[in-house]
């Protein structure tokens, strides 16, 4: 299990981490997304063992991550540039990480070579993006590592090569209990994937929640009246985004579902209806509740 307990971290004067609290259980997947400079990035380095927290633990399986080999010996991290070294081939690099990780599998190794499909003796700077992203995921799944974290890591990947990683970060989860954390600004992808999100902003933790749980707190719901809109409705609900389309208002409302129906209900709606809700449109509406909102501004 991860632990991030009353971590902050600072850059001179300058808090990218403020007071952070994240549980992270064994074997699961945990999507972490948030506004640009949240401090994911910070978070993630902190959590691999390349930055040192100012205050707070930063713990896996109760042990501090910061310079113990022992336990960043289990840790993979994929960050958004990547770095191999000069003029090395990816048979070069796979002996490197041969010798740094002592739960390399080579048997492995080779297998995968049918699924990134790449010449081992080619020339890793030669690659394209896309391709060096391949060999990264190639190399730290032949690592078997027992935490893998990943910042933007499927940037570059052409969509079949992009579920077959998918894939493989779910069987390592599924077969050895792999415990998984990405961020990434592509929430759809991490929607399909992950059973638990944490919302950063502003260095601060403001959600963290299984993603049912998380959807299940917040409804996109439709209503239309026959006759004009009862006044007290948008002040008694208090939603967190309205939108009016014709003659019929979509209203995003945080609580409970059944609650939130008998409480329109009573408005005597022509058409009341719940519609279905993407990850991404729970973080915009999150976020606008934290007073990062899209603005309408004419130019």
């Amino acid at each position: 299990m991860i632990e991030v307990k009353n971590t902050s971290k600072y850059f001179d004067d300058f808090e990218a981490l403020k007071d952070i609290n994240l549980t992270v259980h064994k074997g699961s997947i945990y999507g972490l997304v948030g506004s640009n400079g949240a401090g994911k990035t910070t978070l993630l380095k902190l959590l691999a063992g390349i930055y040192r927290q100012k205050t707070g633990k930063i713990q896996i399986d109760s042990a501090p991550v910061f310079e113990n080999n022992a336990v960043k010996s289990k840790i993979v991290f994929i960050p958004d540039l990547l770095y191999f070294f000069m003029n090395y081939t990816i048979k070069d690099m796979a002996r490197f990480y041969q010798r740094v990780y002592p739960t390399w599998n080579n048997e492995r190794f080779l297998k995968l070579q049918a699924v990134f499909n790449m010449d081992i003796n080619q020339r890793i700077k030669t690659l394209s993006k896309g391709m060096q992203r391949q060999v990264a995921f190639w190399l730290s799944f032949a690592i078997m590592p027992e935490v893998m974290i990943l910042d933007e890591p499927l940037d570059g990947l052409d969509p079949v090569m992009r579920q077959e990683v998918k894939n493989l970060i779910i069987q390592d989860v599924a077969n050895r209990q792999m415990t998984v954390i990405i961020s990434s600004h592509h929430l759809r992808e991490l929607e399909d994937i992950c059973d638990y999100i944490g919302i950063m902003h502003q260095g601060t933790l403001i959600i963290e929640k299984e993603l049912d749980d998380l959807k299940a707190d917040v409804h996109k719901i439709q209503i239309a009246f026959s006759k004009e809109i009862p006044p007290s409705l948008i002040t008694d609900m208090k939603p967190l985004y309205q939108e009016k389309r014709g003659s019929v208002f979509i209203l995003i409302v945080r609580g409970d579902r059944e609650e939130i129906l008998e409480q329109f209900k009573q408005y005597q709606p022509a058409i009341l209806d719940v519609l279905p809700l993407t990850l991404e449109e729970i973080f915009i509406y999150e976020m606008g509740d934290h007073g990062y909102e899209i603005k309408n501004i004419i130019y």
